[in-house]
């Protein structure tokens, strides 16, 4: 009798313990899945924000480029008006210019492209060659 009372009672802690069991697996399985979900929240917002920096670091390289393009033409317009031909040269760094001017447009965000308006004048400019056989104005 003495036996079965105490079978009893280690039966009594043994469902105990294993109702504490099955309530920490489950409280572990819900802190693993909250775990899981921020976890994919945070990967999420990582590859966007790496998205985002090679948007901005190509949107930089082509306004350098652009840049770079800009001022390329402006020196060649500088050394053709001292009298030296360089039209080809000047219609390429034009093109140049244009695709570049077209790489920083197809941006999402045209805001560049609105601050370097008026400030280039390319009608302006006409291209003509020195006088056969003239290099510089006033040499032969």
């Amino acid at each position: 009798m003495a036996q079965a009372k105490k079978i009893d009672e280690l039966e009594a802690k043994l469902a105990a313990i294993e109702a504490e069991v099955a309530e920490a697996r489950a409280e572990v399985e819900k802190m693993k899945a909250t775990a899981n979900k921020t976890f994919v929240v945070y990967l999420k917002d990582a590859e966007a924000a790496q998205i985002e920096l090679r948007e901005a670091s190509n949107r930089e390289k082509r306004i350098s480029d652009l840049a770079k393009c800009q001022s390329r033409r402006e020196t060649l317009k500088e050394i053709h008006a001292r009298g030296f031909d360089l039209t080809e040269e000047i219609a390429q760094a034009k093109a140049l210019e244009v695709d570049a001017k077209f790489l920083v447009s197809s941006s999402d965000d045209d805001d560049y492209e609105g601050s370097q308006n008026g400030s280039d004048n390319e009608a302006g400019f006409k291209e003509k060659a020195a006088p056969e056989g003239e290099t510089r104005p006033g040499h032969r």
